[in-house]
């Protein structure tokens, strides 16, 4: 599957977001409204949010997809970060207001006892959430999508806060009205996390970041070919959803450049297949400890 097919895929789990969120909100801030809900209320103004953090990363997954052009040679694909970087700003503003708003009615003491409409609209909430965060983490995974997996994650943050909400708005029906706002607390500091957690990925990866583990497994891969005699570097960085690799290797140093040639090309085939590298630079070098050019 060719990298822009993948970002096209990466569309549909923006939409399916988009979607869930704008139907949760209206359904959650109108029945905070009727019982009472501070939690709820919470969990519907973040699902608003959530919204237009869908439609960013949406608006960056078709900015990926368009070609390159005179001053992107490389394409757009970094545009998906970008949008993940958004996303967590809009995030840690909610996280941040959802946090104070819940504090400052623990503090004045305006307590309520919402009904338990309120209560299962938050377990149904969760419950869509869970399945929308299922099948936007695998589409992720599938096609390599750092926005779309940044979506997921926020769809699995969504569903532990309506849970949260769902557990203070019972805990309010024992007498223990105050456990409502600090659900809405709770809520707001998975928000902040989650958010945080997006910005670091996105930003490690816009930094030219790249996983030690998966530098180690392509090296043992490759020094097990036969006609490689070392290897003697490897860099990789994410571009988008794209996997870019620098590579230096020793070989014999009496073969010709025609067998040189078709070692690259072999090892190009084997990245793509075994690790989804979608390009990769080789640097071929002479074997220095090869006896036999001595």
């Amino acid at each position: 599957m060719n990298p822009y097919e993948r970002i096209r895929k990466g569309e549909r789990g923006a939409w399916v977001s988009i979607i869930s969120y704008l139907c949760l909100a209206m359904v959650k801030i109108i029945i905070a409204q009727i019982t009472s809900s501070q939690a709820l209320r919470a969990d519907g103004i973040n699902n608003t949010m959530d919204v237009i953090t869908a439609v960013s990363i949406l608006i960056g997954l078709k900015i990926s997809r368009k070609p390159p052009d005179y001053d992107h040679h490389y394409g757009h694909f970094r545009a998906e970060l970008i949008a993940s970087l958004i996303a967590s700003f809009i995030m840690v503003t909610v996280g941040l207001q959802v946090i104070f708003n819940s504090i400052q009615q623990i503090w004045t003491g305006t307590f309520s006892q919402p009904s338990m409409l309120a209560a299962w609209t938050a377990l149904g909430s969760a419950t869509i959430m869970i399945a929308v965060y299922r099948y936007n983490f695998r589409l992720a995974k599938k096609i390599n999508s750092p926005s779309l997996f940044a979506a997921s994650q926020d769809n699995k943050a969504d569903a532990l806060v309506s849970l949260a909400a769902f557990i203070g708005i019972v805990g309010a029906q024992f007498r223990m009205t105050w456990l409502d706002p600090l659900a809405g607390v709770l809520v707001g500091i998975v928000i902040v996390y989650t958010a945080w957690d997006i910005f670091k990925n996105a930003s490690h990866t816009l930094t030219d970041g790249f996983e030690d583990d998966s530098i180690n497994k392509i090296r043992n891969y490759l020094e097990k070919d036969p006609e490689i005699k070392k290897v003697k570097d490897i860099k990789g960085r994410h571009n988008g959803n794209q996997i870019y690799l620098d590579l230096t290797i020793y070989v014999d140093p009496m073969i010709t450049v025609k067998h040189a040639h078709d070692i690259t090309d072999r090892i190009e085939s084997k990245l793509t297949k075994q690790f989804e590298v979608d390009h990769s630079h080789i640097h071929i070098e002479p074997d220095p400890n090869d006896q036999s050019k001595k």
